[in-house]
């Protein structure tokens, strides 16, 4: 027990790497944001945009616009601190599909968090042995670099990180 608390008294008083200045080294080189989307999948996008017009009250609803590059229709419901983006299949080869044949009523499919720089996330991420679902990011609905993890290293939750 003394041998410990001379050493923490040690650690305390400036006798090694408690004390050492590291202001050089940068303490992070990219940070989480906020979420910014949860993205739900839909059989009928028109059916739920009137359930989020009339059943819920929401008043800033997008327009619906096709991202043929993604393969999807997508709608977003602007909420007060973040979005709804509600997605339905365009195309044969849209991956909502496949998510709606598996899951016919819809449901959430992903979640969207804020970084503020996106290839220095993407390495981090693959340095703890999360896989990203692309080699590079992709320009996403809102006009910024995206990337998707994998939800199978992510407890199960697909998660889209988007450059702030």
């Amino acid at each position: 027990m003394f041998k410990f608390a001379t050493n923490i008294a040690r650690l305390s008083s400036g006798g090694n790497l408690v004390s050492r200045n590291f202001s050089n080294v940068p303490e992070k080189l990219w940070n989480l944001g906020k979420l910014n989307h949860v993205a739900i999948a839909v059989p009928n996008i028109d059916k739920a945009v009137a359930f989020y017009k009339n059943a819920l009250n929401a008043t800033k609803v997008s327009d619906k616009v096709a991202q043929p590059e993604h393969g999807v229709y997508t709608v977003f419901v602007e909420l007060g601190n973040t979005k709804i983006e509600l997605l339905n299949p365009l195309g044969e080869k849209s991956p909502i599909q496949g998510f709606l044949d598996k899951n016919a009523n819809g449901g959430i499919h992903h979640i969207c968090i804020e970084v503020d720089n996106i290839h220095e996330a993407m390495k981090t991420v693959r340095e703890n042995e999360i896989r990203c679902l692309s080699e590079e990011p992709r320009i996403g609905a809102h006009g910024k670099p995206v990337v998707f993890l994998h939800p199978k290293d992510c407890f199960g939750t697909l998660i889209e990180l988007e450059e702030a």
